[in-house]
C-alpha cells in the first residue's frame, strides 16, 4: 500500500540516502534522522507507520529509542538495523519490542519484503490503529496521522512546529513538563532558544483551540514549572 509513513533512524549517509531513493522509488512517505533523539521526537509527533531504526547512534542509541517510545505506542512496527548479527543481539532488540531484525550488509528486496509484511500485519488489526490516531478533547479533534485540527468541526491553520508541540502534550496527559523539557522534545537538543519560545508557542495554541487565556481547561500552566495537558 503506498503513502504509508516510513521513519528512517541512521546514522550512515550513504545508507539514509539509499533508503530514502529506493523506499520512495517503492510508493513510501520517507522521513529521515541521523540520530536517536531526533528519531524519537519525530516518532512522537508525527507517528509514522513504521521505523526502520539502526542500533548504534549517537545522542541515543537505537535500542535505547525502541525502549522509550513502546512505553507510549507499543503498536508501531520497528524493524532494526544493524551490523551486529549475533543472537544476543537479536534477542536483546526484539525482546525490547522490535518487530524484525535485519543485519548489515542488507539485500534491498529482503528489506523491503519484510517492511511489506509488517505493515500487512499492520493493517489486518483493522482501522482501530487508524482511530488510535485520532484524539479529542471539548470542542477539538487532533487527527495526528494527518496532520490536522479541527474545532467544532471546523478546520484550524498551524504551522508544523505547533502542531508537534500539541501532539507531543497530547501523547502525555497530564504529565508536567518544564520548558526546557518541551524545547528538547520539540525543537532538539541543538536547537538555541529560551524558554520563552515555548510560552509564546503555548498561548498560539490556547488561541488555535479557542481556549480561556486567563483559565485554560486543556493547556494548562503549572506554575513555576511549566505545562501539562488536561484531556
Amino acid at each position: 500500500m503506498s503513502g504509508e509513513r516510513i521513519l528512517v533512524v541512521e546514522d550512515d549517509p550513504s545508507i539514509l540516502r539509499g533508503l530514502d531513493l529506493n523506499l520512495g522509488m517503492e510508493g513510501y512517505k520517507v522521513r529521515l534522522a541521523t540520530d536517536g533523539e531526533e528519531g524519537l521526537r519525530i516518532a512522537r509527533t508525527e507517528r509514522p507507520d513504521l521505523l526502520i531504526v539502526d542500533v548504534m547512534m549517537p545522542r541515543l542509541g537505537g535500542l535505547e529509542l525502541i525502549r522509550e517510545l513502546r512505553v507510549e505506542d507499543p503498536d508501531v512496527p520497528i524493524l532494526i538495523l544493524s551490523a551486529k548479527g549475533q543472537e544476543a543481539d537479536k534477542v536483546a532488540g526484539l525482546a525490547l519490542g522490535a518487530d524484525d531484525y535485519v543485519v548489515k550488509p542488507f539485500g534491498l528486496k529482503e528489506l523491503i519484503a519484510r517492511i511489506d509484511a509488517a505493515l500487512r500485519r499492520r493493517r489486518t488489526r483493522g482501522e482501530a490503529g487508524k482511530a488510535r490516531q485520532v484524539k479529542s478533547f471539548g470542542a477539538v479533534e487532533v487527527d495526528l496521522g494527518e496532520r490536522r485540527v479541527t474545532v467544532n468541526g471546523a478546520p484550524v491553520e498551524m504551522t508544523a512546529r505547533e502542531f508537534d508541540l500539541l501532539a507531543f502534550l497530547l501523547a502525555h496527559p497530564g504529565r508536567v513538563f518544564t520548558r526546557d523539557q518541551l524545547t528538547r522534545a520539540v525543537w532538539g537538543t541543538l536547537y538555541i532558544g529560551t524558554g520563552r519560545t515555548v510560552d509564546n508557542f503555548v498561548v498560539r495554541l490556547r488561541a488555535h483551540l479557542g481556549e480561556d487565556a486567563e483559565k485554560p481547561r486543556h493547556l494548562e500552566t503549572v506554575r513555576g514549572v511549566g505545562y501539562r495537558f488536561n484531556p
